[in-house]
């Protein structure tokens, strides 16, 4: 198991980052059009800087859902390979068989 701060953590960057993410498109997409003045994309930039660390999609981690393990990590799952591992030899998994040979 992870700790549980960690988790945690990471639960809170999900939070931000789907709170924000309306908001720090609309600023990028300010700060990236040509059209507009300098001064204004400057403003943009600023304002985007402004807004929580947290809150950047890039820094939330991609965990298990079962361990919260930060890597090894199969998104099509959400689980880490260990847990794979495990619920795979235990059967709980549909269709998935340990090869043997």
């Amino acid at each position: 198991m992870a700790k549980k701060s960690s988790v945690e953590r990471n639960k809170k960057r999900i939070r931000l980052a789907d709170k924000y993410a309306a908001k720090r498109a609309e600023l990028l997409a300010t700060a990236k059009d040509e059209s507009l003045t300098n001064e204004e994309r400057f403003k943009a930039r600023l304002k985007l800087s402004e807004l929580p660390r947290n809150s950047a999609k890039s820094r939330v981690r991609n965990r298990c859902g079962v361990t919260g393990r930060p890597r090894g990590y199969y998104r099509k799952l959400n689980m880490s390979r260990i847990s794979l591992r495990d619920l795979a030899s235990k059967g709980q998994i549909p269709g998935m068989v340990k090869s043997s040979w």
